[in-house]
């Protein structure tokens, strides 16, 4: 399986709008991986997109994608679902819609129930924006209710069991596994069947106590209820027997650069994501 992290970034884009801290100033000047578009995944063998924040169409050009067919939905946040506009710049031509020419085959939507209700309910002034594009024929529902296959890789949905809709969601093909848990996915299920995988990529998780502008984030932060401190995420890997740890949905706020991500990576023993990065399993 070929994975691509398009987007690594967390609830706002890296460099942050307006923002003249150390990081987002170098990400104006620098570029490349010290960037970092909103939080989204893209699995080549099947041409299946994860989630669509905001700036989805400048990542899928930043890595060059060229062929989306399936696009499935992780949990119903605004950061990971308002870029839904994208099916008309997959799909629609304008100059065929008025000449009554079909687009050609529509993107499929996946998500679970809990989630589907969300999206159905994004609405523009046509109505529920996603029942819009259903009906021009620029996509179709798939409803997530158990493990299905698209081509020769089986895809399950995990229920994190919390009062958010929120499933990990993991990729299965010729006994390899990986498992992607980019947001709000604490507590971690620690189910049977995540244990032994290959990947688990992580996200809205932190790096030490002491943040941008010297915030920190003390023993009673509430910020420790919402998401896995790096250590957090160690002690999943040790009991699920997780094999490799990328660490994804990198928040501006944690006030670190590429380069210091680097040098975490030795200390901790897992990888950070950067947009663009490829991962074979």
């Amino acid at each position: 399986m070929k994975f691509i992290i398009i987007g690594s970034g967390g609830c706002v884009c890296l460099p942050k709008p307006l923002c003249q801290c150390r990081i987002c100033v170098e990400a104006r000047k620098k570029g490349g991986r010290y960037k970092r578009y909103g939080c989204s995944l893209y699995l080549e063998d099947v041409s299946l997109l994860v989630d669509t924040p905001e700036d989805i169409a400048h990542a899928l050009n930043a890595s060059d994608i060229r062929t989306v067919e399936y696009i499935l939905y992780t949990h119903r946040d605004p950061d990971h679902t308002l870029g839904m506009r994208i099916f008309e710049q997959l799909r629609l031509e304008w100059i065929d819609y008025y000449e009554k020419i079909p687009p050609r085959s529509p993107v499929e939507v996946c998500a679970t129930p809990e989630v589907m209700e969300t999206l159905n309910g994004i609405g523009i002034g046509y109505g529920a924006i996603l029942d819009y594009y259903v009906k021009m024929g620029l996509a179709n529902r798939r409803l997530i209710t158990e493990p299905f296959n698209i081509g020769n890789i089986q895809i399950s949905a995990v229920p994190v069991g919390k009062s958010k809709s929120v499933s990990v969601f993991m990729f299965e093909n010729d006994g390899r596994k990986v498992i992607y848990a980019p947001c709000d996915c604490k507590p971690f299920p620690m189910e049977e069947s995540l244990q032994n995988a290959d990947l688990l990529i992580i996200g809205n998780t932190f790096v030490g106590d002491t943040l941008k502008n010297d915030r920190s984030i003390g023993a009673d932060h509430p910020l420790r209820q919402e998401l896995h401190s790096i250590e957090d995420v160690l002690e999943i890997k040790r009991k699920l027997f997780v094999n490799d740890i990328i660490v994804t949905h990198i928040e501006e706020d944690w006030g670190k650069s590429y380069d210091d991500y680097i040098t975490l990576e030795d200390q901790y023993g897992v990888k950070f994501a950067y947009d663009g990065m490829v991962v074979e399993v």
